[in-house]
């Protein structure tokens, strides 16, 4: 059986796709959003679907995945107003950043093993995404990310390890309440 002509499927199984998509997200944009979405799948890898006549289904999988895919998101990071969770959000004076030493904190990075310091450096120095770094260092991006936060726990302990050793450079602030921080500074 021949490929069948975008069109044709989109004329076909746009209303029935998007009824699915609403039945699954009771919303008209998401709906719209994730039949949209798997058209421009079936635009990219539809080609690859040997058997034709189960365009169809291969449709109706797709957006059942994409909307299983949006709900893990949703979970993973909800979506939340500014002025809901500003009260969470930690208070620094700017005179504490005025008194960071930028130095100081390139010599706890340069402290790091390379495992760390590597993808530390590409993200924060070099401002590079996940992905580019993935590649660049051959490695999957659940690594990269992972790296980043140990070398980041890494440099705070190195901190934290030079401003008890007195170092008048560090600015002790404690992970709990930021303010105290600043306060008991001022």
């Amino acid at each position: 059986m021949a490929r069948p002509d975008f069109q044709q499927l989109v004329d076909e199984y746009y209303e029935p796709l998007f009824r699915f998509a609403m039945s699954l997200c009771k919303s008209q944009d998401m709906a719209s959003d994730l039949t949209q979405q798997t058209f421009l799948l079936w635009a990219t890898k539809g080609h690859q679907l040997r058997d034709a006549s189960k365009a169809k289904s291969w449709l109706f999988t797709t957006l059942h995945r994409a909307f299983l895919g949006s709900r893990r998101r949703e979970v993973k990071f909800p979506h939340q107003e500014f002025e809901e969770v500003s009260h969470e959000l930690p208070s620094v004076s700017p005179r504490v950043f005025d008194e960071m030493d930028g130095s100081t904190v390139m010599d706890a990075l340069l402290e790091l093993d390379e495992l760390y310091r590597v993808p530390l450096m590409l993200f924060y120095v070099e401002q590079h995404p996940y992905k580019d770094i993935a590649e660049l260092l051959g490695i999957p991006i659940g690594t990269v990310m992972s790296r980043l936060s140990r070398g980041k726990a890494e440099i705070r302990r190195i901190l934290e390890q030079k401003a008890s050793a007195g170092d008048d450079k560090i600015i002790s602030m404690p992970k709990g309440d930021v303010s105290r921080a600043t306060q008991s500074n001022g």
